[in-house]
């Protein structure tokens, strides 16, 4: 699921492409996304696109263009109608932003804008899942709060401000997946921030967070865009700045456009590591963590496997020198046990019964059943007639 830091990427992969570029035409939403308003923008309008982003939500900004005298597009003066429109967007489990040719769109392009130029280039909204949103809006949503990585100051002061709500009677661990609080954070980052911190998952937030006030203001670090936190010993909140900093460093593009993550599952230290314990929380989410769980443990509390580790056992290198060269082979850490070959089993032998054997066997048993009744003894006929001859 896109966090914080994948978003900021989208944002800033969209302002790369679309520099200089006009749009021009009909946006165009899929048929399958009913869940979605249509987006209308005049037709007759040429148009230019810049993004901005906020935690978990990335919006979409377009602003008319008009010609000048000699044919050249610039921004409409005061002499025109300034059009603009915004676009908010939430990615759901798989939203992304594309650009390229028409003929390669993605077919799960959910929603279109066309350049003007040829050849025809499109920026497309993709969610293979479908769970994105988006609308038209001049404002971020009102129930998520400020960006930890761009509002830091309001980001701490809303937490540390706000430390009555019943919300912080919860786990840590569930509590920072309240965007009302924790704008952007999501479930790789809440198990790298709470790892770093050395706290438990399962900690009443309150009393995690409820230590900072102690802290002295002096030494609660500003920091503010494009400038980095000068900590040696950043406290809880300070990690929920500078951890998502270091993802949007990494080198790679969640548009896809690099596909290669290596830099990403290096970085990790707790997400989805095979040393590492795992819960399910209250919500049904997992959370990675080490060590103790926590006072505030889901009773019955389960953990899920690592799908990765069971379709594919761990391999390790063995060095072997054959004639001073050094060869390299890969040796399983669990073996499988050997799999049992299946035989024929041999026909079992075919024994004739003799049928005379099943009559005597049959007469026995009539003799048994007729050795339980009284038999009497049958009336002669001659007898009934010479008792009738007497009367």
């Amino acid at each position: 699921m896109p966090e914080g830091p994948e978003l900021y990427k989208n944002s800033q992969f969209v302002n790369k492409v679309c520099k200089g570029l006009i749009f021009s035409g009909k946006i165009v939403k899929s048929a399958v996304s009913t869940k979605n308003p249509d987006v209308s923008f005049p037709t007759m309008c040429d148009y230019c696109i810049t993004s901005e982003s906020r935690g978990k939500e990335t919006a979409l900004i377009l602003t008319s263009l008009s010609s000048d005298g000699d044919g050249n597009q610039t921004k409409r003066g005061n002499n025109f109608e300034k059009q603009r429109l915004r676009i908010l967007f939430r990615f759901g489990m798989s939203g992304k932003f594309t650009f390229g040719a028409v003929k390669d769109m993605h077919k799960h392009a959910h929603l279109n804008f066309f350049t003007k130029e040829k050849p025809v280039m499109v920026l497309s909204f993709v969610d293979v899942r479908r769970f994105g949103r988006w609308e038209v809006t001049e404002k971020w949503s009102d129930n998520r709060g400020p960006d930890p990585m761009f509002e830091y100051q309001e980001f701490r002061s809303n937490i540390l401000d706000n430390l009555e709500d019943t919300v912080f009677n919860k786990p840590l661990c569930e509590v920072m997946h309240n965007q009302k609080y924790f704008n952007g954070i999501g479930n790789y980052l809440r198990a790298e921030i709470i790892f770093r911190a050395a706290v438990p998952p399962f900690s009443s937030a309150r009393s995690v967070l409820e230590k900072l006030l102690i802290k002295q203001e002096e030494g609660i670090s500003k920091v503010s865009k494009g400038k980095k936190c000068q900590v040696d010993h950043p406290d809880f909140l300070e990690l929920c700045n500078l951890v998502p900093k270091e993802v949007i460093n990494l080198p790679y593009e969640p548009s896809g456009n690099y596909s290669d993550y290596s830099a990403f599952n290096e970085w990790r230290q707790c997400y989805y590591i095979p040393e590492m314990r795992n819960i399910v929380d209250h919500d049904g989410r997992t959370i990675w963590f080490k060590g103790e769980a926590g006072p505030l443990v889901p009773k019955d509390a389960k953990s899920r496997g690592m799908h990765a580790l069971s379709r594919k056992r761990k391999t390790e290198k063995v060095k072997k020198e054959i004639n001073g060269d050094v060869e390299i082979k890969v040796a399983r850490k669990d073996h499988a046990p050997p799999k049992k070959k299946k035989t024929k089993k041999s026909p079992k032998a075919i024994v004739k019964k003799d049928p005379k054997k099943k009559m005597v066997v049959r007469k026995k048993s009539k003799e048994k059943k007729s050795s339980g009744k009284k038999q009497t003894a049958p009336v002669r006929r001659s007898l009934r007639l010479n008792k009738d001859v007497c009367k």
